[in-house]
């Protein structure tokens, strides 16, 4: 069963922004209430011309001790008590709060959870990270490593203040819940990773993003077999174990160490020199579609190694030959160094390009 969990930090920040927030604008409310009550009072009742009861009503709340304008009635003497009283109290209830406001530091906070906000409502494309734990902090950093831009989300005040001094784009609050992740800009995002220690909560999120973002990609830790069954079922694309595929990593490491370290070398790590990229062939943008390999000229061109072709129905091509033709909806896995992936990306979508130029 899911539980409520106690909110904070960004949350906490958020609402004292809004409340202080809120307070002065009744003050300002019930200011401009008291003004608007004493110009009337000494005009209709005392008979003033509008510039004398504009100009009593600012020298008798701002106190400045300036005598009257025009000789008041008894009546009016009592009311201007009564004026000086009440906005006095007005004017001390707006400078309390203004005053705790600074000192607390809601305004700064709530200006920058503000930008951080209209930051994430501009972001397209983006991953978003539900989890901060062991295994989200992980995805984390090779995103930051990539220059992957991604939202972090989490309900827990650490998780979000470690992520905050790491230099991620956060926020806090319970990934489960729809608002939350449309705050995250889940109809925009291309990809959800759904990292958190519960199975139950990260089925929660795979069919809130499914449901919100139909076409987005999600990926899902299970602590169990049971669970990878229940979340694929629940529409995640790729559901990860870390107990099975830690366990197949060691053994791999046992039994083929140098083949590991050479996959770790080019597949993460900031300090990497070559890398294993995918491109996605879309007929709108890439000009080479119906050629085969040897007429495109990919490798000599650019320099990137072909290793495989996945068709648009999932059939893997792992050595593509040069006579192997390529076809809309083509996902081409190349490896190479930053260079030769950035020429092969120029080939291979020269449009999209041009664009970002």
């Amino acid at each position: 069963m899911r539980q409520n969990r106690p909110r904070y930090g960004e949350t906490t920040v958020e609402e004292s922004y809004r409340h202080t927030r809120q307070h002065l604008i009744r003050g300002a409310i019930a200011l401009g209430c008291v003004m608007v009550s004493g110009v009337c009072w000494y005009h209709f009742i005392e008979g003033w011309s509008w510039l004398d009861s504009v100009y009593m009503a600012v020298i008798t709340l701002s106190t400045v001790g300036f005598g009257e304008t025009n000789p008041l009635s008894p009546e009016g003497r009592l009311f201007t008590i009564l004026l000086i009283m009440t906005g006095v109290g007005v004017i001390a209830y707006i400078l309390n709060n203004l005053t705790e406001a600074i000192v607390q530091g809601h305004f700064q906070a709530g200006f920058r959870s503000l930008k951080r906000r209209r930051f994430m409502e501009s972001m397209q494309g983006h991953y978003i990270i539900c989890g901060l734990g062991r295994t989200g902090r992980q995805v984390a950093t090779e995103f930051f490593a990539e220059n992957i831009p991604f939202v972090v989300v989490d309900s827990e005040d650490s998780a979000v203040q470690r992520a905050q001094q790491l230099g991620y784009i956060t926020l806090q609050g319970d990934a489960t819940q729809d608002q939350v992740l449309l705050q995250a800009g889940v109809e925009r995002a291309r990809c959800l990773v759904a990292a958190l220690p519960s199975d139950a909560e990260n089925l929660y999120i795979v069919l809130s993003a499914k449901t919100l973002s139909p076409n987005i990609r999600t990926i899902a830790r299970a602590s169990s077999e049971e669970a990878i069954l229940k979340l694929q079922r629940g529409g995640a694309d790729v559901v990860v174990s870390p107990y099975i595929t830690g366990g197949k990593r060691m053994a791999a490491a046992a039994l083929r160490p140098q083949v590991v370290d050479f996959l770790d070398g080019i597949l993460t790590g900031a300090e990497r020199t070559v890398y294993v990229e995918e491109f996605l062939l879309l007929p709108e943008s890439c000009p080479i579609i119906g050629k085969t390999l040897a007429e495109a000229q990919l490798g000599r061109q650019s320099g990137a190694l072909i290793l495989a072709i996945r068709r648009d129905g999932g059939v893997l091509l792992f050595g593509p030959t040069a006579d192997t033709r390529l076809y809309p909806g083509d996902m081409v896995i190349s490896m190479g160094n930053t260079d030769q992936l950035r020429l092969l990306s120029q080939i291979l979508s020269p449009i999209e390009q041009g664009r970002k130029a």
